[in-house]
C-alpha cells in the first residue's frame, strides 16, 4: 500500500493506494466518529463492489446501509442529490454518521456535496473506482452538481476524511473510461511535472495494459502533484486553477453536447489540445511541443479533435466558466511543457482560431 497525506491542518487526511483496500475494515474504522456509515454508490458499481465494502464495515462492527443512485453524468443534478437527502432523512442519519462515496467522479462529487450540506456538514470517505476519480476528483475537496448552463457550477469545497484508491476496482473499468482517466494523468505532467510527462511518454503502453506497478506509480504521482497544489491553495485562489488545464474548453464540450455524451476525460483531452494550440499562437509552445502533446494523447487513445459545436457556441458556453472575472475569460495555458499559467489577455480571435483549428468542423 502506498500512502500520502494531504496536510491541511485540522482537515488533513490520508490517501491510500493499493489492491484490496475496500476489504480493509480497519482503514474505514480509523476515521469514523461513530460506528455508523451510509455507503452511496450507483447501479453500475454497487453490484460489483458494494458487498465487499459492506462486509468490511461488518467486520469492524459498523452499522451500515446502502443507497444506490442512477449512473451517469446526466444524473449529476438536484433530483438525484435529493435521493441522497431522502435516504438520509428517512433513516434519521445524525451528524456523526459518515457517508462513503463508492464510485467514480459523479458519485464522489455528489456525495461530497451532500456531506457538505446535510445538517451543515457530516464526514465522508472517498472510495474512487475509476482512474479519473482516483487521480483527480476524489482528492482536494471539490464537490458539485451540474446545471444546464454549466458544469460543476453549484457546489462547495469540503474535504474528505480519507481516500481509498483500490486498484482492484480498475479491473472492471471499461477501456473507454480508463483512457478518459489518462487525460487527467497527462495533465499533471503538462502543468507542473515535466519528468512525469517524460515517464508517461515511455510507459503509456503499460498503463493501457493495466500493469499494476505502472498504475500504482501513476496514481501516486498524480495524487502527490494534486495534494501539493491543494495544500498550497485549497480554495482555488491562485495556483490550484492550473489543475483546470483544458477544462474550460472541455466543460463547453460536455455542456454543449449534453452531459454524458462525452466522458469528462475525453472532453478535457480535446480541451487540452485547444489550450496547447492557443499557447502556440501566443508564442509559448513550439510546434514540436504541440506535436508531443498530440502524440501522448494519441498514444492514450484519446480524442484529437473537438466535436462540431461551432465557434460561437464554444465561446458562449465558455463565458459561463468559473474562471471568468469581470467579464474576462481567464484560461489555463502552457508556458512550456511542465509549466502552466492562468492568462486573461488572449484575443478572442486567437481563442476562436484555436478552437477552429482543433475541431473537425467548428
Amino acid at each position: 500500500m502506498r500512502s500520502l497525506n494531504v496536510a491541511l491542518d485540522e482537515r488533513a487526511y490520508d490517501i491510500h493506494i493499493g489492491r484490496g483496500l475496500i476489504d480493509r475494515g480497519d482503514l474505514f474504522a480509523s476515521v469514523l466518529k461513530r460506528k455508523r456509515a451510509v455507503v452511496i454508490s450507483n447501479e453500475i458499481v454497487a453490484p460489483l463492489y458494494a458487498a465487499r465494502v459492506l462486509d468490511a464495515l461488518d467486520s469492524v462492527g459498523v452499522a451500515r446501509q446502502l443507497v444506490v443512485l442512477p449512473d451517469g453524468e446526466a444524473h449529476k443534478d438536484w433530483p438525484t442529490l435529493n435521493l441522497i437527502f431522502d435516504a438520509l432523512l428517512g433513516a434519521r442519519v445524525e451528524r456523526s454518521t459518515t457517508l462513503i462515496a463508492l464510485g467514480g467522479g459523479v458519485i464522489g462529487d455528489m456525495v461530497g456535496f451532500a456531506a457538505a450540506t446535510y445538517q451543515r456538514g457530516v464526514p465522508f470517505i472517498q472510495v474512487p473506482t475509476t482512474l479519473l476519480s482516483q487521480v483527480d476528483s476524489s482528492v482536494g475537496g471539490k464537490t458539485a452538481i451540474n446545471h444546464p448552463l454549466g458544469k460543476n457550477m453549484i457546489g462547495a469545497f469540503y474535504q474528505p476524511k480519507l481516500v481509498l484508491a483500490d486498484i482492484d476496482t480498475l479491473d472492471t473499468l471499461p477501456d473507454r473510461e480508463l483512457k478518459a482517466g489518462l487525460a487527467e494523468v497527462i495533465k499533471y505532467g503538462l502543468i507542473r511535472d515535466r519528468e512525469f510527462f517524460d515517464w508517461l511518454e515511455i510507459n503509456m503502453p503499460r498503463l493501457l495494459a493495466r500493469d499494476t506497478e505502472a498504475l500504482a506509480f501513476a496514481i501516486e504521482r498524480s495524487c502527490r502533484n494534486k495534494a501539493e497544489v491543494v495544500i498550497e491553495d485549497e480554495t482555488e485562489a491562485g495556483v490550484r486553477a492550473h489543475l483546470n488545464l483544458g477544462h474550460t474548453f472541455g466543460h463547453a464540450i460536455e455542456t454543449g453536447l449534453g452531459y454524458g455524451e462525452w466522458l469528462h476525460g475525453e472532453a478535457v483531452a480535446a480541451g487540452t489540445l485547444m489550450a496547447a494550440e492557443l499557447s502556440r499562437r501566443l508564442g509559448w509552445l513550439t510546434d514540436d511541443d504541440v506535436a508531443r502533446i498530440h502524440r501522448i494523447h494519441e498514444s492514450a487513445g484519446l480524442a484529437l479533435r473537438g466535436p462540431k459545436l461551432g465557434v460561437e457556441r464554444y465561446l458562449e458556453l465558455m463565458s459561463h466558466d468559473k474562471k471568468v472575472e469581470a467579464g474576462k475569460l481567464r484560461l489555463v495555458l502552457l508556458k512550456r511543457i511542465g509549466e502552466a499559467v492562468v492568462y486573461g489577455d488572449a484575443a478572442v480571435a486567437d481563442i476562436a482560431a484555436s478552437i477552429e483549428h482543433c475541431c473537425a468542423d467548428a
